[in-house]
């Protein structure tokens, strides 16, 4: 003697939103499968029928009966299911971390994940590398910073920025640095054609080297001009001499000058600033260059003008950096400077900062 069927009571709202299901052309095809045996039940289809109409097993369909009459709409989700068994547990992933605070095995200087995999013994390589993302650990980053320890850094700082910010009336104010030992790299450079036919520019990683320029720098803070000198060393003469052609450059004008403490930058008994009672020498602290404006000017020239470029002699090379000059001078704007207050960090903070 056969079962009776379950009988199944669709109300309203759950009948509208079966319907839906079974019309939407974003349902999932089990969801639009279970809604239809549903329906039909609801309209006294009998289990077997609804099964060769749908074809499925009788089985399934009396599941899904069942299912909804005693738990509605709800019961037509799949169960949760057990997963994976875990194999590592929290303790584990506290052996990892821990292990980082050691230091690696001999001849290596640092941790990577199949090290550590091998140091723990029970512990696999690709979990340990889930650990260290989950944590946002990277071991090949790594951490670098340049902290002043000038005694006088609040006093230096605040008098180059208020030079930027509130330059005295009718002065130049100057940013001026060198960038020494600029070479002439000749590099092979050309185009290289794929097998699909397109065609890539580049050039070789190997170059012959044709020596070495240094450049003098100024920049005018108030136009974003620069003016430039090419010397074969950057001693205390060749700063001097430069210093002559920023001087003669503005006649007549009071000239504040920003330098870092490189030696050749320091007065000494050649009495040059006393002949030049218009200049004054404002220094930066120690270890604080990025300060000097004139360190932006040397990256943008270094990106535009000098890193993708061939030379074969050091004449070429000063020439690039001329014509370079040329062009970014006319259309110079000066450098917005908004930081008003500059803090000095000691390295106990720094290292806190960047553990954070």
């Amino acid at each position: 003697m056969s079962k009776t069927a379950t009988q199944v009571i669709v109300p309203p709202e759950d009948r509208a939103e079966l319907e839906r299901r079974v019309r939407a052309s974003t349902s999932a095809q089990r969801d639009v499968v279970r809604a239809r045996i549903v329906l039909m039940a609801a309209d006294g289809t009998r289990t077997g029928e609804i099964a060769a109409t749908l074809e499925l097993r009788a089985a399934t369909v009396s599941k899904w009966r069942l299912r909804y009459a005693g738990s509605g709409i709800p019961g037509l989700s799949d169960a949760p299911r057990p997963g994976a068994r875990t194999v590592y547990g929290p303790e584990a992933e506290r052996r990892v971390l821990a292990k980082l605070d050691e230091d690696p095995p001999s001849g290596y200087s640092t941790w990577d994940g199949t090290l550590l995999s091998e140091a723990l013994g029970d512990v696999s390589a690709d979990y340990v590398w889930r650990v260290l993302r989950k944590h946002r650990i990277s071991l090949a980053r790594r951490r670098s910073w340049c902290v002043s320890t000038d005694p006088e850094f609040a006093a230096k700082a605040a008098d180059v920025v208020g030079l930027y910010l509130a330059p005295p009336d009718n002065a130049v104010v100057l940013c001026v640095d060198e960038k020494p030992h600029i070479q002439a790299l000749e590099r092979a450079q050309g185009y290289l054609k794929m097998p699909d036919g397109r065609a890539l520019t580049g050039f070789s990683h190997e170059y012959k080297r044709h020596g070495t320029t240094t450049l003098f720098a100024a920049l005018e803070v108030a136009t974003g001009q620069v003016i430039a000198g090419h010397y074969d060393r950057r001693r205390r003469l060749e700063f001097l001499d430069f210093m002559n052609q920023v001087v003669a450059n503005h006649p007549d004008r009071e000239i504040h000058v920003v330098m870092d403490n490189l030696s050749t930058h320091k007065p000494k008994c050649d009495g040059w600033l006393a002949r030049h009672k218009n200049v004054h020498f404002h220094y930066t602290p120690t270890h604080a260059s990025w300060l000097n404006q004139i360190e932006v000017w040397f990256s943008i020239l270094s990106r535009h003008a000098l890193r993708s470029a061939s030379f074969t002699n050091v004449r070429q090379v000063r020439q690039a950096i001329d014509r370079f000059i040329a062009a970014y001078n006319s259309k110079a704007a000066p450098f917005e400077w908004t930081k008003e207050q500059v803090h000095q960090k000691t390295l106990k903070n720094t290292y806190a900062e960047l553990c954070n």
